[in-house]
Parts: structure tokens; C-alpha cells; sequence
């Protein structure tokens, strides 16, 4: 709540210190590109000319099978400390200066599991650095709804909408309707931010009740939409037993 909210509060944390934190926190878990950037090779490869011109450009070799390929040229900025020498052998994803990864550009080079590791990594690290501790199972939870929403590309025989945003457990729904008489629809697997993915449930009172309320009520109106109430927030807010528990049912 401290995130979503733009406020803090004494009794949602065990000391007032961590506040130095939280704003790295949200950025991180907000998926925004960070302040003060560091760039990572997108190639594994070595150093073999580092320019200071204004700006500070470094030149990676590209070899296979000992036979140079190619050049891949990073820029970064001037006041940025290098964390590579002419000379180092460099792999993908590494980085070659100091600062904060972003998210985005991690996920397109190295995939879900790295970004996985680095979350919580750096979420560790800001905890520990005001001699907190968090368990990483409280981390995990949030990333795993951060790569929980797919962008529909093709949507073959499904009654999906290509470019929309949908819930993993919803594209795998329409194609397993289709099964094996129609085409499947394809998406693109995404990060995103915890407002934008509280923004894109398939709920649309608990899209609601979170933020932008009036445009997510009058987008429901106009496109005529259920809420089939499989999740907590939508049964908590019309009086039912949540789906957990005592109130667990599979979905007719």
C-alpha cells in the first residue's frame, strides 16, 4: 500500500530508515527504466577500444570460432564509472557500467529467469542495506504477477483481440478452446509494472477498486463486460466468501 498509495507509514515496515529505499523499490516493481541506467552487452564478446569523447563509447569484438565477426559499439554516459578494462572478455547480459539495469531491456536480452534472479537480488540488497530482512518467497509473489499478463499477436480462431493486454490463465483458456479444431493464438510474453498488471485483470471491479475507477467502470459499461468473480478483491467487495479456504470452489 505504501507504493500504490505515494505515502508511508510507520506500521507497514519494522524500521522509518527503509523510506531511503522505497523509491528504488517502486522503481523496480513498477518496471520503469531506472536513474542513472547502466548498460549491458547484448553479445558476449571482447573490449578492444574504450573512447572518451564528450560521451564514453565502448567497442566489443564479436568472435566465433577465433574469426572476428563483427563491432558493437555501447555509448554511455561521460560521468558513468566503466566497470570493464580494453582487453576483458564479456558476456551477454553483462554490465559495463555502474548503475541500475532496466528491467525491459534485461528481459529482451536475457530472458525471464535473469530478470527473476536480479529482482530479487536488488530487492535483497536495499532491505539489507538498512539491516532489514525480507523472505524471498514475498519478492517471488510480486514477480510472478509482474510476468503474468500476455500481449495477443495473432489471435487465430479465439475470440481474443490481437494487441490487447490479457491474463496468462485467459490466453490459455481461449486456446484450449479452440483445441485442436482451429488455430491457436499467439502472444508476446511481457514485464510489466504492478499498477499496469492491477490495471489489466480480467476483473473489472477489481480493476476498479485499485485505481482509475470511473474510466475502468465506463470501459466495462461500454463493452458489456462480466466478472466471472474468480479472484479475492471482486468477492470481497460484494459480500461473498473469497475463492481460499472454506470458500474454495473450482469454476463451473
Amino acid at each position: 500500500t505504501q507504493l500504490t498509495m505515494r505515502t508511508f507509514h510507520i506500521g507497514g515496515v519494522a524500521g522509518s530508515d527503509i523510506t531511503q529505499g522505497l523509491p528504488r523499490v517502486e522503481e523496480i516493481f513498477e518496471a520503469r527504466a531506472p536513474k542513472g541506467e547502466s548498460v549491458i552487452s547484448d553479445v558476449d564478446g571482447k573490449v578492444v577500444a574504450i573512447e572518451d569523447g564528450g560521451g564514453k563509447t565502448i567497442t566489443i569484438i564479436i568472435e566465433k570460432d577465433g574469426k572476428k565477426k563483427q563491432q558493437k559499439k555501447y555509448n554511455v554516459a561521460s560521468h558513468s564509472t566503466i566497470n570493464v578494462a580494453k582487453g576483458d572478455l564479456v558476456t551477454k547480459g553483462q554490465q559495463l557500467n555502474e548503475g541500475h539495469i532496466d528491467l525491459q531491456k534485461l528481459y529482451a536480452t536475457m530472458g525471464k529467469e535473469e530478470v527473476h534472479r536480479y529482482i530479487v537480488r536488488e530487492i535483497q540488497e536495499i532491505y539489507a542495506s538498512q539491516g532489514e530482512g525480507i523472505n524471498d518467497k514475498h519478492v517471488e509473489i510480486i514477480i510472478r504477477q509482474m510476468f503474468s499478463r500476455i500481449r495477443v499477436k495473432e489471435a487465430g480462431d479465439t475470440t481474443l483481440i490481437p494487441g490487447d493486454i490479457v491474463e496468462l490463465s485467459e490466453f490459455n483458456d481461449a486456446n484450449a478452446e479452440v483445441g485442436e479444431k482451429g488455430t491457436e493464438a499467439e502472444g508476446e510474453a511481457l514485464i510489466l509494472g504492478i499498477t499496469k498488471v492491477a490495471l489489466s485483470t480480467e476483473s473489472f471491479l477489481s480493476a476498479a477498486s485499485f485505481q482509475e475507477t470511473a474510466r475502468v467502470l465506463i470501459n466495462a459499461a461500454i463493452t458489456g463486460k462480466k466478472d466471472h468473480l474468480r479472484g479475492l478483491k471482486e468477492n470481497v467487495i460484494i459480500g461473498r466468501l473469497i475463492p481460499a479456504g472454506t470458500g474454495f470452489r473450482k469454476a463451473e
